[in-house]
């Protein structure tokens, strides 16, 4: 919901309480997970270690050819898109069905962090895993202990 301040008041709009209460899923308010077109963005997790990160996108349905995977400087865009079609012919009717599919989404990484050559991506069981190394000198280091003099 919306807050407009309207004649020093902060209240919430009356069409705009009425279009977010009739914009969201009955029983998920707090879902998040679509975009201003209502088109579902998968869902992402995203972990970093002290040699990688560790990225998965939850694309189930798909296939590692749907993904295109680009690294440019140090923005990461995860892409996909997917047609469906099926037609059917009997007697006197024609059935077409077909869907289409796609989202983009774009992550920024740490600067002079990532090791570009040995990255890997891997789709498996609706998941697509990409692993995103660390170049040497951007790994954490272990704790050393400094002598007093």
């Amino acid at each position: 919901m919306s807050l407009i301040k309207r004649n020093g008041n902060v209240l919430p709009s009356v069409p705009a309480l009425f279009d977010d209460f009739f914009s969201r899923e009955l029983f998920n308010w707090g879902n998040n997970n679509f975009s201003s077109t209502s088109t579902t963005i998968p869902a992402v997790n995203i972990r970093e270690t002290a040699d990688h990160f560790d990225v998965e996108v939850a694309a189930p349905g798909m296939e590692k050819k749907d993904f295109k995977i680009t690294l440019d400087g140090n923005l990461l865009t995860i892409s996909s898109q997917k047609e469906h079609s099926e037609e059917t012919k009997k007697d006197n009717f024609t059935r077409r069905e077909f869907s289409y599919r796609s989202f983009q989404r774009s992550f920024e990484l740490p600067k002079d962090v990532v090791d570009e050559s040995n990255i890997n991506a891997r789709y498996e069981n609706g998941l697509l895993h990409l692993s995103i190394p660390k170049k040497e000198e951007a790994k954490r280091k272990a704790p050393r202990m400094i002598e007093i003099a």
